[in-house]
C-alpha cells in the first residue's frame, strides 16, 4: 500500500509519526512538503535528509512527482491550503483520502473571512466531496464540531493530533516532597502573546504566595507581552519566585520539563492542538491545561493523568494547582499516569499502527475498531 501525506512542512510536530510510517511501510510511504517554510519552532535537528521526504516546492519535477502520487497512491492525507491543488486533483478521481487539520473556527464564523479557509470549504461543497471516500483526521477535540457547523465530514471524523518523541524507558524519579510546604517547581513555556495568557500564571503566583506556598516558577519564551509581564512581576513583588528564562532550543525545553513538577498550559481556544501537552506528559511533568486547548480533551482525564481548568479562569487554575500542592502523592501518580497514557495511547508508534488499522476498517466497510486514542471515532 502506498501512503502519502501532504503537509506544509516536516517539523517536530509530524516527523516522529512520519518516521513510524516509514518504519512500517518503507518506500511505500512518502511525506510531501507543500511549501517552503523556514520556521523550525526552536528545533535544531535537520529533517531534510529523511529519505521519504519529497519537497514539491523545490522544482517542477518534484511538483509533478507529488501530483502523480496524489493521482495514483492507494491512500493520501492532505493538510492545509497549500495541499488543496493535490487534494482537488485526487477528489476528481474519487480516490480514498483523508483531510487533516486543526479546528477552522477558532474565532467563530469570523474565520470564514479568511480566503484560505473559505476556499477549502467551498472546494468540499462544490466538489461534491461529501459523496467521495474522504474522511477527516481531527487534530484537536473541537475540529469535528466546527466541521459539522460547516456541513462537512458529517459522520466521517476521527481523532488525530500531533505526536511528540516518546522515551519508553523514561525513569524520571519524582522527588519525595511529602508535604504541601515543599518548594515545587512550576513551568510555563510559550510565546508572550495575548491568547497564550502569560498574565494568568503571574496572577496565579501572586495568589500562591499569599497562600503561603513555597515554589519557583520558570517562564520560557519571548514576545510582545514580555515587557508588561516583567513589570507585573515587579509590581506584584514576585521577583524572588518567578524567573524569565527566554528562548531555548526544544531539546533544552524538554529537559526543563523533566526537571519541573507542574506545567501550566494557559492558552485559550486559539491553541488548535498544543504539542507541548504531549511533551510535558511524556516527560512525567504534571500537566495543568485549559479546557479549550485542542489537545486537552483528547489527552487529559481530569485528576487522573492531568488537571483541567476552566478557560481564562484564574480562580479555576488556582484551585487545580492548590490541589496538586496539597496532595503530593496524587500529583506524582497523575504525572506517572500521564506518561503511561502518552506511551500506550498517544505515541507516534501507536498513532501509525492505529491509522493503518483504520484504513483497513474503512476499506472493509467497517467502523473504526479503535476504541480509544488516535483514529477512534469522534
Amino acid at each position: 500500500m502506498k501512503l502519502v501525506f501532504y503537509s506544509l512542512v516536516l517539523n517536530h510536530h509530524q516527523v516522529y509519526v512520519a518516521d513510524e510510517f516509514y518504519r512500517l511501510l518503507g518506500d511505500d510511504y512518502a511525506f510531501v512538503e507543500t511549501a517552503k517554510c523556514l520556521d523550525n519552532k526552536g528545533v535544531t535537528e535537520d529533517y531534510s535528509t529523511r529519505s521519504y521526504l519529497l519537497r514539491s516546492w523545490k522544482s517542477k519535477k518534484a511538483y509533478e512527482k507529488a501530483m502523480s502520487l496524489a493521482l495514483n497512491a492507494e491512500v493520501c492525507v492532505f493538510s492545509g491550503y497549500e495541499a488543496l491543488p493535490f487534494e482537488k486533483a485526487r477528489m476528481r478521481k474519487g480516490l480514498f483520502s483523508f483531510d487533516m487539520s486543526e479546528r477552522m473556527l477558532k474565532q467563530g464564523w469570523l474565520n470564514l473571512a479568511s480566503p484560505r479557509i473559505l476556499k477549502m470549504v467551498l472546494a468540499y461543497h462544490f466538489g461534491g466531496w461529501s459523496n467521495k471516500p474522504l474522511y477527516k483526521l481531527c487534530c484537536g477535540a473541537f475540529v469535528a464540531g466546527d466541521q459539522y457547523k460547516l456541513k462537512t465530514f458529517e459522520g466521517k471524523c476521527y481523532k488525530w493530533g500531533y505526536f511528540s518523541s516518546v522515551k519508553e524507558d523514561n525513569n524520571k524519579k519524582h522527588l519525595d516532597f511529602g508535604t504541601s510546604e515543599s518548594d515545587l517547581r512550576l513551568m510555563w513555556c510559550a510565546r508572550f502573546i495575548d491568547w497564550k495568557h502569560p498574565e494568568m500564571v503571574v496572577e496565579l503566583a501572586k495568589r500562591l504566595k499569599v497562600d503561603g506556598y513555597n515554589f519557583h516558577l520558570d517562564m520560557y519564551g519571548d514576545g510582545e507581552m514580555k515587557p508588561a509581564i516583567q513589570k507585573l512581576i515587579v509590581d506584584f513583588g514576585l521577583t524572588d519566585c518567578i524567573c524569565l528564562k527566554g528562548i531555548l532550543p526544544n531539546e533544552q525545553i524538554q529537559e526543563a520539563m523533566a526537571n519541573h513538577d507542574i506545567f501550566l498550559f494557559t492558552s485559550d481556544e486559539e491553541e488548535g492542538w498544543g504539542v507541548v501537552a504531549n511533551e510535558v506528559m511524556s516527560n512525567k511533568c504534571c500537566l495543568v491545561g485549559s479546557d479549550k486547548i485542542g489537545a486537552i480533551p483528547y489527552l487529559v482525564k481530569d485528576g487522573f493523568n492531568g488537571m483541567v481548568f476552566k478557560n481564562k479562569s484564574v480562580d479555576s487554575l488556582h484551585q487545580q494547582v492548590k490541589y496538586l500542592f496539597d496532595h503530593p502523592a496524587e500529583r506524582r501518580m497523575i504525572a506517572e499516569q500521564g506518561y503511561q497514557d502518552i506511551v500506550n495511547l498517544w505515541s507516534p508508534k501507536h498513532a501509525a499502527l492505529n491509522f493503518l488499522n483504520l484504513i483497513k476498517d474503512i476499506q472493509n466497510g467497517q467502523t473504526s475498531s479503535i476504541q480509544e486514542g488516535p483514529c477512534s471515532k469522534t
